[in-house]
């Protein structure tokens, strides 16, 4: 049961940083294609499912963390 919470937990660190990397501060998602940010918009499309899939795969690393200690 420790090593299916312990590889679990990796798997989602691994995903938790690629979804922080994909996320642009304070700039579109266009920007890193080369677009320019000159002004602030709202999150939209994939940027917005990015947004909430870190937030989300945040939640469940503190979870498994939690549950890793318990176990």
């Amino acid at each position: 049961m420790k090593i299916i919470l312990i590889i679990t937990q990796i798997i989602v660190s691994i995903l938790l940083i690629l979804a922080i990397l994909l996320q642009q501060r304070g700039e579109a998602l266009g920007s890193a294609f080369g677009g320019s940010g000159e002004f602030y918009a709202t999150r939209r499309g994939i940027e917005k499912k990015i947004f909430w899939a870190t937030i989300i795969l945040g939640i469940i690393f503190i979870g498994l963390a939690i549950a890793n200690l318990l176990v």
